[in-house]
């Protein structure tokens, strides 16, 4: 007798039923969980979140780096394309953040840079020579505001998000550190420091392209002053993205620059002369002075 029929009739007939019913079983179940899996990735995890899948996401990434290129000016092209290439550096930039204490806080506390978060009149009341002071005078040279960054929208991890939100509105404050204003050469020259401190790609694709757009002299100064400045004191620099850049109004500028390894790059193009800056910071110091004692 073979081992078939030695089976009693309604074991193999039970055996047989349940292999065939157990996938129509399961089918349900697997469609609800598929279905809430997908629910789950295209709802938003914070305010502005805007999921994407596999292929929007590159799409995005090829769309967004054309635009960029053709009109650098289009910050909401460059903020998604920092979005949607920084994913493998961002949670590395999020654990250097927790291995220092400044960086935790940072991460706990979720600090705005914006001019509803940093009150600049009181800033202007620092002394000659505190970064805050410093701040306030670059901001007034380069004729800037700090509420011009694009929020982050394709980062799917919220404190991912935050991580790349922290990194573009402190923007201004490599530059500040730095000493470099905002014209297209110096923006380069950052880009050049931040791929070299932070490693963030879209910093490496400015770089990379961007010099496209200068004139050959522009482009030679570039990368023969610049470019090594760039390379060198960035990659030896204290990572920008754990300082608490609010807790170091009061610092010493230059003291500040010597704790983080940051030393000043060849001197750049100016449209404004520095002289004009401090007269305006210390208007503004006057006026903040003047509303202080209207207070009391």
């Amino acid at each position: 007798m073979s081992l078939a029929t030695s089976v009693p009739r309604a074991a193999r007939h039970s055996s047989i039923w349940s292999t065939r019913a157990a996938p129509a079983l399961a089918g349900p179940r697997l469609r609800i969980l598929h279905e809430q899996a997908r629910l789950k990735s295209t709802q938003p995890a914070y305010e502005g979140h805007i999921p994407l899948n596999t292929f929007e996401a590159g799409f995005l990434a090829v769309g967004s780096a054309l635009m960029s290129l053709a009109n650098p000016r289009r910050g909401d092209m460059v903020a998604a394309l920092g979005d949607v290439t920084s994913g493998p550096v961002l949670p590395r930039l999020r654990d250097a953040m927790l291995e220092s204490p400044e960086g935790r806080r940072i991460l706990k506390g979720r600090p705005r840079v914006n001019s509803s978060t940093v009150d600049m009149n009181k800033l202007a009341l620092l002394p000659e020579g505190t970064f805050g002071r410093a701040y306030v005078t670059w901001l007034e040279r380069c004729g800037v505001t700090p509420d011009t960054r694009e929020p982050v929208h394709y980062v799917d991890d919220p404190e991912l998000a935050y991580v790349l939100l922290r990194y573009r509105e402190c923007h201004d404050f490599y530059h500040c550190i730095c000493n470099l204003p905002v014209n297209v050469e110096s923006e380069l020259a950052l880009k050049f420091f931040e791929f070299a401190n932070l490693g963030l790609p879209m910093a490496g694709f400015a770089a990379a392209f961007g010099h496209l757009r200068l004139t050959s002299a522009k482009r030679q100064r570039l990368f023969s002053e610049f470019v090594p400045w760039a390379v060198k004191c960035g990659s030896s620099a204290k990572s920008l993205i754990t300082v608490h850049w609010e807790e170091r109004w009061n610092q010493n500028v230059d003291e500040l620059k010597r704790e983080l390894g940051i030393w000043d790059p060849p001197e750049a193009r100016w449209s404004r002369p520095l002289s004009e800056a401090k007269a305006a910071t210390e208007k503004r110091q006057k006026a903040a002075e003047a509303q202080l004692t209207g207070q009391s």
